[in-house]
């Protein structure tokens, strides 16, 4: 993070202690309070850490989300179970591990292989909770909703890209809409929440809200096009021969000739990010709907609220779009908590966490006894004190035997077949020096390898082309670029 932006966060934090000593030295939520803490839930689809508190693109304007994290703790370093929509909101959500599960993909049905009493909603339903939700929370190719005592089920409609209007760039799809903000499904998935939020419930509340936006198409009302002017687009930091260290498995991955030399030859690289920060500036304005409505609900002072992204997104970095690698860009996203008489407002975490840690650590909050086969560690103690010891690296996995360990300062991949790659992100942010062959570091890489999986679930299997990302153009074009991908990575 840039040294002047730190110090600012630094300073709100400061001043959001000395406002709140009162409600920090407050008794936690926990099984000891007589009222059990009701859940906010809120995830946000494909969101990288293009927000304010990383300090990592000021393009972004996400005032709602800097809102947000002035309410609580942010993670500056939290990092996916997996870089695709399917398996990481699958892992997150039942507490198994890609590697444990065999849900590696969006072609796999993970239905038919986490069973009813495993999620995170059963636990919630069986302490006495009565769950709700809308919008995507799983994938929504793959709905159980006996999961959930309520759920929206008609988000409404999305609207198209009119005939002779631009829609991007090959599969890259982005155009503004001369439409309103309320055409968009995600205002009916956010008005589902705030409805909840207005009712009185008999049971605590465990309150589920998942916004589709920015995942593609970046197709948004043209107003939000417009606070991102082309001319004053800047690029993310590029290198042009950051691939000529890359392994064979990891260029499988990149495949630029997918996206990336598309884009370049059309010359339309500046649009497309200010598609996706239209799409992102979009979501900050639903967010901000959903905050105004919960500060005047009757669950303000006993609201536990977890805001997570599923992943993160390439937009030409590494020569690559999209998720689906095991490089930063993919792996990193939002992380933003906010736990009564626990949290202090505006305060950041630079220790590095994954998202198995959210379903111990609102098992531990809620005074709800964790199941037995939930993988990965509460952070309460992280939220308590954002600085804490903390030794225990993220993990994300991608496909069949491909894994990255993450640390504070490095990363190291390993793919299914042997092929590794080895980052010191303390001095090489960007990750364009692969320091795997070089023998000096034979003793990092060991280090970090240790923390790789013993055993690996086979793929559970799926049609070739079934949970495909539908980018706007229908299902048969996404199955076409299902396909293509395929072929590439053969």
């Amino acid at each position: 993070m840039n040294t002047p932006l730190r110090c600012l966060w630094r300073s709100v934090g400061l001043l959001a202690l000395a406002a709140s000593l009162h409600a920090a030295t407050a008794p936690a939520v926990s099984s000891s309070n007589p009222k059990k803490p009701n859940v906010l839930f809120i995830a946000i689809d494909d969101l990288r850490d293009w927000v304010g508190y990383f300090a990592h693109n000021p393009q972004s304007k996400t005032p709602n989300l800097d809102r947000f994290a002035r309410m609580g703790v942010s993670f500056s370093r939290a990092y996916c179970a997996a870089p695709v929509c399917n398996p990481s909101r699958a892992a997150l959500m039942s507490g198994l591990r890609p590697y444990t599960s065999g849900v590696y993909e969006n072609n796999n049905d993970w239905r038919t292989a986490i069973a009813m009493d495993k999620p995170l909603t059963t636990a919630f339903r069986n302490a006495g909770y009565y769950v709700c939700g809308s919008g995507k929370i799983y994938h929504e190719a793959y709905r159980r909703r006996e999961e959930w005592d309520n759920y929206l089920d008609n988000e409404g409609g999305l609207p198209r890209v009119p005939a002779g209007q631009s829609d991007g760039v090959g599969g890259i799809k982005f155009a503004p809409l001369d439409c309103k903000d309320e055409d968009l499904n995600d205002w009916n998935i956010v008005n589902y929440g705030i409805k909840q939020l207005q009712t009185k419930h008999d049971k605590p509340l465990f309150l589920a809200v998942g916004v589709h936006k920015p995942h593609m198409p970046w197709n948004v009302p043209r107003k939000y096009y417009d606070m991102f002017p082309v001319e004053s687009i800047k690029l993310p930091p590029y290198l042009e021969n950051d691939l000529d260290d890359i392994p064979p498995a990891g260029l499988r991955m990149a495949h630029p000739q997918t996206d990336h030399e598309p884009m370049l030859k059309s010359g339309r690289w500046k649009e497309a990010i200010q598609g996706y920060l239209a799409a992102i500036a979009y979501t900050d304005m639903n967010l901000g709907r959903l905050l105004d409505a919960f500060e005047k609900s009757p669950y303000r002072d006993n609201t536990i609220i977890c805001l997570w992204g599923d992943h993160g997104w390439h937009l030409g970095e590494k020569h690559h779009w999209r998720k689906f690698t095991l490089w930063e860009e993919a792996t990193r996203a939002p992380l933003i908590w906010s736990v009564p008489g626990l949290t202090k407002g505006g305060t950041i975490s630079e220790r590095t966490v994954d998202f198995m840690s959210i379903y111990p650590t609102l098992m531990d909050l809620c005074g709800i006894p964790k199941p037995k086969h939930v993988e990965g560690d509460s952070i309460r103690a992280l939220l308590a004190n954002p600085q804490a010891p903390w030794d225990k690296p993220g993990m994300t996995t991608y496909r069949y035997k491909n894994h990255t360990v993450r640390t504070a300062d490095w990363r190291y991949i390993r793919y299914e077949n042997g092929d590794e790659e080895l980052y010191n992100d303390k001095t090489d942010e960007n990750e364009w020096s692969n320091l795997a062959m070089k023998p000096e570091y034979a003793a990092k890489k060991a280090e970090l390898a240790q923390y790789l999986p013993k055993t690996d679930h086979a793929d559970i299997g799926g049609r070739a082309g079934k949970g495909a990302e539908d980018f706007g153009d229908g299902k048969k074009a996404e199955r076409k670029r299902e396909r293509q991908k395929k072929k590439n990575v053969e």
